[in-house]
């Protein structure tokens, strides 16, 4: 994806037409996987694929789950046939893409293919598949490939183009056993993904959801020689904890792929982009020189602790159940009831940083033990619940650590986390008073929030009060009227008030209301905690 060649990039996407829910059976679980583009960009050939797949069926790569091989760009020639089919490039694969779809297959992996919605790939002189698009799908279907990455260049209604996509893929994948569906990856809003206004991010992110299996969300991740390369990572994993209430059964945020090689990535931060990847259960798409990585790379890449809970049948998302300037403590819970913690350093120095049950949580019965599980070091170690926590010691710069608790009872977990305005990145705020503002994130108890089943929400500051809105709107967290006072959590992002209807808002002055909804605004929309209720509906 070039971002010079977006033609217009409309925004105000409300309203717009989607095809349906996702359907879960055709890709229950992130897809795993090899792709050339981060690494060798346009210098595309058919020996890249053959070669990586050779070494993934030795380097423990394919044991491990990763089975999809998809090529990028710059596959073509740069003009149709006759009949107007798009050509392979001889001499870049001279044997052919069904041959290689089939000796792919033969090996044990699912091949995917490039395409971009526009008239030109985003590689320029290649041709994209507008007004083309039931003619190229076939032709794909044909070849042998079962996975599609659709590009956004040169495309001038996004919502139009990538709506019609939407319902072609559905009646494609139509009464098709699970094997023989194309999976569809939409890029469609990493052309939105403007900070200063997500209005239209928000709307592009709703339509993609609806329907296709895997969204692009953000910019290009960092390409082999380009840096730098952790900034880019973080870039990428900023929008993604922006999207966590778009991932639902089917459907997969994508924060774009590994680059397990990159030049410009120590180590530490290779291991925290896996760590991260897997904790959101995102697609873990490796784009590396796959013969050449090292013992430490394929050593994180296939750590198998990681690898479950990326491929856990929940598929949640981790969501932040705190933030401060140094670090992100991202939870969420796994099918079996075990509880997730992952604790990012975004710091310049090594540190230790201790992280309570309630904050991420967790509330096990006092005189229970608890087991907390070291993901990377594989180590397991018996806690007593009156320890009151979990603490990463020595969290390199950069670095992350994971960790995975299971208790001798029920954790009795709670919806546990921050409420994050996802355009400002402001945290909602309690104060002992009540008042209720937006502010900084800190990492205070001021700023977790826990919600119950019925919608209603509570700070670990206030953990008797409620969040309440009286008749004029004003928003504050109150002893009295937890009984009246609970909340909707549509997919828009608004946070809706079951009794009045109204939305809270931050306003210019960062106290909070609850005023009329708008339609995705940025003051109105919100990231909660994973595992609250969201309303697809």
């Amino acid at each position: 994806m070039r971002s010079d060649a977006i033609l217009i990039a409309a925004t105000g996407l409300v309203g717009t037409a989607v095809a349906g829910k996702p359907d879960p059976e055709t890709l229950p679980l992130p897809p795993m996987g090899f792709n050339n583009w981060a690494r060798f960009m346009t210098n595309i050939n058919e020996s890249i694929f053959v070669d990586a797949a050779a070494a993934m069926t030795t380097n423990g790569l394919l044991g491990a789950g990763y089975n999809r091989i998809n090529l990028d760009d710059a596959w073509s020639t740069t003009k149709r046939n006759s009949t107007g089919s798009m050509v392979w490039d001889t001499t870049k694969f001279p044997r052919g893409l069904t041959w290689l779809t089939q000796h792919l297959a033969s090996a044990g992996f699912v091949p995917g293919i490039y395409s971009d919605a526009g008239t030109l790939s985003c590689a320029a002189n290649y041709p994209g598949t507008l007004k083309h698009e039931s003619q190229d799908l076939h032709d794909f279907y044909a070849w042998g490939f079962r996975y599609l990455k659709l590009d956004g260049c040169y495309v001038s209604d996004y919502p139009t183009v990538y709506g019609l996509w939407l319902d072609l893929i559905a009646a494609f994948n139509k009464d098709k056993a699970q094997k023989d569906r194309i999976v569809f990856s939409n890029s469609a809003p990493a052309y939105y993904a403007h900070p200063n206004d997500l209005q239209g991010w928000y709307g592009i992110m709703m339509q993609a959801a609806a329907g296709g299996q895997l969204a692009r969300h953000s910019y290009d991740v960092a390409t082999y020689s380009s840096n730098p390369a952790w900034n880019s990572v973080m870039s990428n994993y900023g929008f993604q904890v922006r999207a966590t209430r778009f991932q639902q059964p089917g459907f997969f945020n994508d924060p774009d792929f590994l680059i397990a090689d990159h030049p410009g990535l120590t180590l530490d931060e290779k291991k925290s982009q896996f760590a991260l990847w897997s904790s959101f259960s995102a697609p873990l798409i490796i784009s590396a020189d796959i013969p050449r990585l090292t013992r430490d790379e394929l050593g994180f890449l296939t750590n198998k602790d990681l690898v479950a809970v990326n491929q856990d049948r929940l598929v949640q998302q981790a969501s932040l159940a705190s933030r401060d300037a140094n670090w992100d403590v991202l939870t969420k819970s796994l099918s079996n009831g075990d509880r997730l913690v992952t604790v990012l350093n975004k710091g310049n120095a090594a540190a230790d940083l201790t992280v309570s049950w309630a904050r991420i949580g967790v509330h096990p019965n006092s005189a229970a033990t608890l087991s907390v599980r070291n993901l990377w070091t594989g180590q397991t170690s018996t806690v007593q619940a009156s320890s009151g926590g979990v603490t990463a010691r020595a969290v390199p710069k950069h670095g992350t650590a994971v960790f995975r608790i299971s208790g001798s009872t029920a954790l009795n977990t709670v919806p546990t986390g921050i409420i994050l305005n996802t355009w400002s990145l402001h945290c909602l705020t309690d104060s002992a008073s009540g008042a209720v503002t937006w502010s900084t994130c800190n990492a205070s108890d001021s700023q977790s929030w826990t919600v119950n089943q019925s919608g209603r929400v509570s700070s670990l500051l206030n953990s008797g009060s409620c969040l309440v809105s009286n008749s004029n709107g004003a928003v504050s967290t109150s002893k009295s009227g937890c009984a009246s006072n609970a909340w909707n959590f549509p997919v828009s992002g608004n946070i809706v008030h079951k009794t009045s209807g109204k939305c809270v808002n931050e306003n210019e002055d960062a106290s909070t209301s609850a005023v009329d909804c708008g339609k995705v605004e940025n003051r109105q929309v919100f990231g909660v905690p994973v595992g609250v209720g969201i309303d697809y509906s």
